[in-house]
């Protein structure tokens, strides 16, 4: 058991990463609908702790999202006005935030379907108070440093092995609000900021809160098939229909954009990912990479596309 806590999610985290740089954001929106930390989180609960536990934590850990949201509106804010270099003390009270906020929710003993709709409401307002990215203004993203994939491999080890290893301790709620926790988030915001300046952590942040949908059905479908189905047969359910949602809603905004960008359509409208006339985001051809880094998401590093605010890779 111990090896599944330190190979699975780690294995995930540097496969999708690695996949999202490589055919950019047309897989990248497949990718980051995989709950590729929290995912691993609950299924070894499952395997530790049994049907009610898991379902009970799944269901805390769309109350995560939460706090996700509000880290990611919290570290968008204070990088604004922080002094540059400054990345570390704008890390640390977004934290601070988000860890205080899951401690509340953790609290709270909600149903599935209203945890849910607070998850949604919560991306959703958090998205819309970021606001619209400006592409032209921001700078080309730096290439992502050597201990890039191997400090997120880490992190993400560290937080399963815990979490697992403490959840008879947590308990249910607990440990499933503390799922979500933004570790390979801050990661890539972090390294945002860091190079990058304040726009382009703002604008990878806003992708992975449009991101995220695919993680909320995954925690959803946890969280109310688990008792009456069982964890084998829920997590297969889950697994196979997260990423089929995520890729349709890739394939509907790279349509939408498509359409507006046709000739005919009012000139300068937006694309569905808040840049001008954008080009579509959908299909899985490969696309070359701009720069040697790749767009980020909830567990992956930073990238042009993430700049432009299309949804990020892993």
């Amino acid at each position: 058991m111990l090896i599944l806590k330190l190979l699975l999610a780690p294995a995930l985290v540097v496969a999708s990463t690695l996949a999202g740089r490589r055919w950019g954001p047309a897989l990248t929106g497949t990718l980051v609908a995989l709950p590729i930390v929290a995912g691993p989180i609950l299924f070894i609960t499952w395997l530790e702790h049994g049907r009610e536990f898991t379902a009970r934590a799944a269901g805390a850990s769309l109350l995560g999202l939460v706090s996700l949201a509000l880290f990611a509106v919290v570290f968008a804010r204070l990088a604004r006005t922080a002094r540059a270099g400054h990345w570390a003390v704008t890390l640390v009270l977004a934290w601070t935030v988000c860890l205080a906020a899951d401690l509340v929710l953790g609290r709270l003993s909600v149903p599935p379907a209203l945890a849910l709709c607070l998850a949604l409401a919560a991306t959703a307002c958090g998205a819309k108070a970021l606001g619209r990215a400006r592409p032209a203004e921001l700078p080309r993203a730096a290439p992502p440093p050597r201990w890039d994939l191997p400090a997120r491999a880490a992190a993400t080890a560290l937080l399963v092995t815990a979490l697992t290893t403490a959840a008879s301790h947590l308990g249910p709620d607990l440990t499933g609000v503390l799922a979500p926790f933004p570790i390979g988030t801050s990661v890539v915001a972090t390294f945002a900021l860091a190079q990058g300046g304040a726009a382009v952590a703002e604008a990878t942040l806003r992708g992975v809160l449009r991101g995220l949908l695919g993680f909320t059905a995954f925690c959803y479908l946890v969280a109310v098939l688990t008792e009456p189905l069982g964890g084998a047969a829920t997590f297969g359910i889950a697994f196979v229909c997260t990423p089929a949602l995520q890729l349709g809603l890739v394939r509907a905004q790279g349509a939408l954009a498509a359409r507006r960008a046709a000739p005919g359509a009012r000139p300068g409208a937006a694309s569905v990912d808040g840049s001008p006339g954008g080009t579509p985001t959908g299909g899985l051809a490969p696309s070359p990479p701009s720069s040697p880094s790749a767009a980020s998401g909830p567990h992956g590093g930073l990238s042009s596309t993430a700049a432009e605010g299309r949804l990020p890779s892993p």
